[in-house]
């Protein structure tokens, strides 16, 4: 799966993207010998047949070394720097969105139609009928609105922390939360909004199985059985979903990292795909498989503990 991906990435992206647009029209404007030498250097020559800047950037990637962005920064580099930054904001956006999502979703069901259900039914469809950017923008503008009410800067909207910041400790660290605090935001409602939705249908379907009745005509009360029984049955379609989905957001939030200016994979990705970035688009595009892959692994892994038929098997 790898190989395929990394190859139809490398392939589409050179045949689409024209990374000799980038030196072309400049005043004064750049000599043709100019314009070759640093296309070879970067090895996207379109000049040079396919097969062989292919044959030449899988033999880099072996060996760890994913070459040159169009800015000619190493792009292990840019990787090593901006996954750190994706994590930061995406591991506690997606693991509070599932959280909570699941417990609303749990809380619904069991209070099926009552008024608790009905709101959080509303508000969940709400959110999901939105685009991500959208609820970005929103947040943004309604923490600048709460910040000129209380006269102060509570929330920041932009950048992962202060540029003129120069405390340390404690204070760098509530500096840095501040700055997060929205983006993860953007990231934890979407997520409640989807994982409840999924997690009150599952829910639904297990509350009426006859291994929950058994439950009950043996002594257990509802409490009991729910958790003893009935959440560790219901949740683990949710279990595939989170694996899969935390694997594909580490790449996949450019709109909410470029809205909050924080440079991340997925910003990086967009930049790279203005820039006729060949091999920045490849790497990112490599690492994607990767996480898909350790995703299903992970996924399988958490069904088995949950699940002891899995393991039986």
């Amino acid at each position: 799966m790898v190989i395929i991906a990394s190859t139809l990435g490398y392939v589409l992206s050179s045949l689409a993207f024209n990374p000799r647009s980038n030196y072309e029209g400049g005043n004064p404007p750049i000599p043709e010998s100019t314009i070759i030498a640093k296309l070879d250097s970067l090895g996207v020559n379109p000049d040079v047949p396919i097969v062989k800047r292919y044959a030449t950037w899988v033999g880099n990637v072996v060996t760890g070394d994913f070459g040159l962005t169009i800015g000619e920064k190493s792009v292990n580099d840019e990787f090593s720097r901006r996954i750190w930054v994706s994590l930061r904001l995406l591991l506690l956006g997606s693991v509070l969105g599932s959280v909570l999502g699941v417990a609303l979703g749990v809380f619904s069901a069991v209070r099926q139609y009552g008024i608790g259900d009905r709101a959080s039914s509303v508000a969940s469809f709400v959110f999901l009928s939105m685009p991500v950017f959208l609820v970005a923008i929103l947040l943004k503008y309604g923490a600048i609105s709460f910040n000129q009410k209380i006269g102060t800067t509570f929330f920041y909207t932009i950048g992962e922390s202060s540029a003129d910041f120069s405390g340390g400790g404690l204070e760098l660290f509530v500096n840095r939360l501040q700055h997060l605090m929205l983006p993860t935001l953007s990231i934890t409602l979407g997520g409640i909004a989807f994982y409840s939705r999924y997690q009150r249908n599952a829910m639904l379907d297990v509350l009426g199985s006859d291994f929950i009745r058994t439950a009950k005509a043996k002594g257990l009360t509802n409490r009991q059985s729910l958790f003893r029984h009935g959440l560790r049955v219901a949740i683990l379609p949710m279990a595939t979903f989170f694996a899969y989905s935390f694997g594909l957001l580490v790449t996949g939030a450019p709109f909410t990292e470029s809205i909050f200016a924080w440079n991340g994979m997925g910003q990086w990705f967009i930049t790279a795909v203005q820039s006729n970035d060949v091999n920045s688009v490849s790497a990112v595009i490599v690492f994607s498989a990767v996480l898909v892959l350790l995703s299903g692994l992970l996924a399988d892994i958490v069904v088995a503990a949950l699940d002891p038929r899995v393991r039986l098997r």
